[in-house]
């Protein structure tokens, strides 16, 4: 089979909701991303457009080809935007690998872009009319990215209840979010997020991390959906906006062209479970792609574990047996913020440079998915 690595990989910084990038759409994003992802390759060489994206409502049509458009990719290219929740930013990669893998395409640009605040209110009978009395507004952030449909409840109660199975409390949830702005402030001081970034507009860096937190902040904070509860605004991921693009060629075709290879695209398996407990997705993900390829989750010296909720991560680390130090070293998703068709790309992007670094031998990306999925894939 066709190797398939990375030779390029590039995000725009994640902004807070409503925050520095909040006048960009996911449009513009994507093309900023793109552009530096394709600095010294050429979009005439690109093959086809491959983009996550999970708040399309207002974009426009197919958000992909208009990046690819923008960016002067042929318009006889073809171009493909993927909707796999929290996943489709990572599930792009998957996409582009599998066209490399059966022949379809040698050269793909992947990843994803979202604007959360840009997320319309809907009105889902203003069409056909509302003849008398009230109309409900409906928030299109909540109603198409945070609240499962099959339940009615926003994802946050997912964690919940893995904090409860697992026995997980509100204090190891606030040091676990504290690890990550700390190991975020880290990454950042040591320049580990250097090559990976491009500014938009006056931000060059994150907006959502917090470095200067305390637990005894944390531990102040109300629990944000559950009066009981555990789960706070501290210990959750954030709401944001943001975009990463990498390419993805055929190893054969990076040698011909000269490209610098950051990394290698190992297996990759996504799984489907139950949406009350979507949280657990990078656990049966993980196995199935262990099982499959027969490789051991102890050969990853690095597991970029997308941080949905502090509580939703804890429970995968127990159910996994990881150790802490090979989780996130550089920060996660609580600290650096979750544009949710983004934050699959993110990890690719961050886990390609770590290893071009040498900071990372053989890692592994995974996430869960809303709607109760999980995906894994393995970078070398």
């Amino acid at each position: 089979m066709t190797r398939t690595c990375i030779v390029a990989a590039k995000r725009t910084p994640q902004g807070r909701f409503l925050g520095e990038l909040s006048r960009r759409t996911a449009l513009e994003l994507g093309v900023a991303a793109g552009r530096a992802a394709l600095d010294g390759i050429g979009a005439d060489r690109i093959d086809v457009t491959i983009v996550g994206n999970v708040l399309g409502a207002g974009l426009g049509m197919n958000v992909a080809r208009q990046i690819g458009l923008a960016l002067g990719v042929p318009m006889d290219r073809p171009a493909l935007t993927v909707n796999m929740m929290c996943a489709s930013g990572l599930q792009a990669v998957v996409l582009a690998t599998q066209a490399i893998a059966t022949g379809q395409a040698e050269v793909v640009l992947c990843g994803g872009t979202e604007s959360m605040s840009h997320a319309p209110y809907l009105l889902p009978r203003a069409r056909s009319g509302y003849r008398m009395g009230d109309g409900t507004l409906v928030d299109g952030l909540l109603r198409d990215g945070l609240v499962d449909p099959s339940s009615g409840q926003h994802m946050a109660f997912s964690a919940e209840r893995l904090a409860q199975h697992y026995g997980i409390e509100r204090a190891a949830q606030d040091a676990f979010a504290l690890r990550s702005q700390q190991n975020t402030r880290r990454a950042y001081a040591e320049g580990r997020y250097q090559d990976e970034l491009v500014p938009v507009d006056k931000l060059e860096r994150d907006e959502h991390p917090r470095p200067d937190t305390t637990l005894e902040q944390l531990a102040a904070l109300r629990p944000a959906f559950q009066a009981d509860g555990t789960v706070t605004a501290g210990n959750a991921s954030g709401i944001n906006d943001g975009a990463a693009m990498l390419v993805v060629c055929a190893e054969s075709a990076a040698v011909r062209n000269g490209w610098p290879i950051l990394a290698t695209i190992g297996p990759y398996a996504a799984v489907g479970c139950d949406p009350q407990w979507m949280g657990l997705g990078p656990v049966h993900a993980t196995r199935r792609l262990c099982e499959r390829s027969q490789i051991r989750l102890n050969d990853m010296d690095t597991i970029e574990l997308n941080e949905a909720f502090a509580a939703q991560a804890l429970a995968c680390m127990q159910e996994l047996s990881l150790e802490p130090d090979r989780v996130n070293p550089d920060g996660g998703a609580i600290a650096l913020g979750h544009p949710i068709g983004t934050s699959g790309a993110r990890l690719a992007v961050h886990l390609a440079h770590r290893i071009a670094r040498g900071w990372t031998r053989r890692a592994l990306a995974t996430l869960c998915v809303g709607g109760g999925m999980g995906l894994a894939l393995v970078l070398e």
